[in-house]
């Protein structure tokens, strides 16, 4: 989900002096778990109202990019640059911990191949920018949260298609490169596209700010029920299933980040950077990509994932919130 990015805020510990694009931004992923919910609800009961609607998956992706983009400014890779190793961990740990978690958890669950192809590929999507507000709301490093949400976007076309080749290739065959350039045409142009906008139009681009969350969220919307609607027969038997292994997933990367920021010592606001940098995953990008080269139930575990990150994020981000670094 792509929300506008809180850089230009004081420290965390002042929550009080909020921009008219943050506030909406905070709104948005407060309430984006209600309407995937209700997305999902209206594919399942009415899922032949969307018969043919999955070639537009892609293009709506597109649009979500394209709103990660126009939020994002020089300063983002001015941080980049200024901690490239704490950068480099919070990249390293969440392409290791979350693609293996999604192996070992399709294993450890005996997942059929289908969903076992969609577990891990959700991990082996980049981090999901809804990151970044949570771990404003928790008191992180937001510095470090948009860097590496950033870093790993940009280095998606080159790392997700074989990471996905490498852990999912043994359930279905995986074409890494029709991957890499669907990656490409979703991802990373649309984001080079409203980075260009950013750029070139700043002015008109901040007035836009605070609509940006909502489009976003809406159009996500949109690709979870047409996902569901693709296999809604198959969610009624395996949606239990579905289900345990994206609270396993999620749940053990957001502890893992965690953990990989205290054993590397980047300190306690880092540290809550990397949970959520790890742990929570560009799901709309694990959803496209799982329609386009698997098949729609494929794309049920990311669908999933698109509310449970949101819900367990805003839990963790409050309970964090609470404890003093």
């Amino acid at each position: 989900m792509s929300t506008e990015r809180p850089e230009q805020h004081p420290p965390a510990d002042d929550l009080r002096d909020d921009t008219a694009g943050d506030r909406s931004a905070r709104r948005a992923v407060t309430l984006f778990p209600v309407l995937v919910l209700a997305a999902g609800a209206l594919g399942l009961l009415l899922p032949g109202s969307f018969t043919g609607w999955g070639e537009s998956v892609p293009y709506l992706l597109g649009v979500v990019m394209f709103c990660m983009g126009i939020t994002m400014t020089p300063q983002d890779f001015r941080g980049v640059a200024a901690r490239p190793w704490a950068v480099a961990l919070g990249l390293g740990a969440h392409y290791v911990i979350m693609p293996g978690l999604g192996w070992a958890i399709a294993h450890l669950l005996q997942l059929p191949p289908q969903l076992a192809a969609g577990v891990i590929l959700v991990g082996c999507a980049p981090s999901g920018t809804a990151s970044n507000v949570v771990t404003y709301l928790a008191r992180g490093d937001v510095a470090l949260s948009v860097s590496v949400a950033t870093v790993s976007t940009l280095v998606a076309p080159l790392v997700t298609p074989p990471l996905t080749l490498l852990l999912a290739g043994e359930y279905l065959p995986v074409d890494a490169g029709s991957m890499v350039v669907d990656i490409l045409k979703t991802v990373l142009l649309p984001v080079l596209a409203g980075l260009a906008v950013r750029l070139l139009a700043s002015r008109h681009v901040q007035r836009a700010l605070p609509v940006l969350p909502w489009l976003s969220a809406v159009t996500i919307g949109v690709i979870v029920t047409v996902v569901v609607a693709g296999s809604a027969d198959a969610i009624k038997s395996a949606a239990l299933l579905v289900f345990v292994a994206v609270v396993l997933h999620n749940g053990l990367g957001l502890a893992l980040g965690y953990g990989a920021g205290r054993l590397t010592r980047l300190g306690e606001p880092a540290s809550r950077a990397m949970a959520f940098e790890v742990g929570m995953q560009n799901s709309g990008l694990a959803a496209s990509l799982a329609t386009a080269h698997f098949s729609p139930l494929a794309a049920l575990p990311a669908a999933v994932f698109s509310v449970w990150h949101n819900i367990s994020g805003a839990l963790a981000a409050a309970w964090l919130s609470r404890r003093r670094r």
